[in-house]
């Protein structure tokens, strides 16, 4: 089953990971990386992952959006990535 893992600066700005699942958003698995900056590594993007039970689906790539917020030019980052459940078929 293929889900999708979103990495975003939280409303107040924290870097912040979680993986869209067929539950409601208050389930999701998430993980929080309690920082603004700097962007997480991949390394950490993966290790998060992990630690939710995921793994990138085969041949997935990180893809980047800006979006703006419409508050003083600020701009929200959102990277999403196919994922798999750790041992799981794709």
């Amino acid at each position: 089953m293929k889900c999708s893992a979103r990495l975003t600066n939280s409303f107040i700005g924290e870097w912040e990971l979680y993986v869209v699942t067929d539950g409601t958003s208050l389930d999701w698995p998430e993980h929080s990386f309690e920082r603004t900056a700097p962007v997480p590594t991949l390394q950490e993007r993966t290790d998060a992952l992990a630690l939710l039970g995921y793994c990138a689906a085969d041949d997935a790539v990180w893809e980047w959006q800006e979006i703006p917020s419409g508050v003083m030019d600020r701009v929200e980052l959102l990277a999403s990535l196919d994922v798999q459940p750790m041992g799981g078929a794709a």
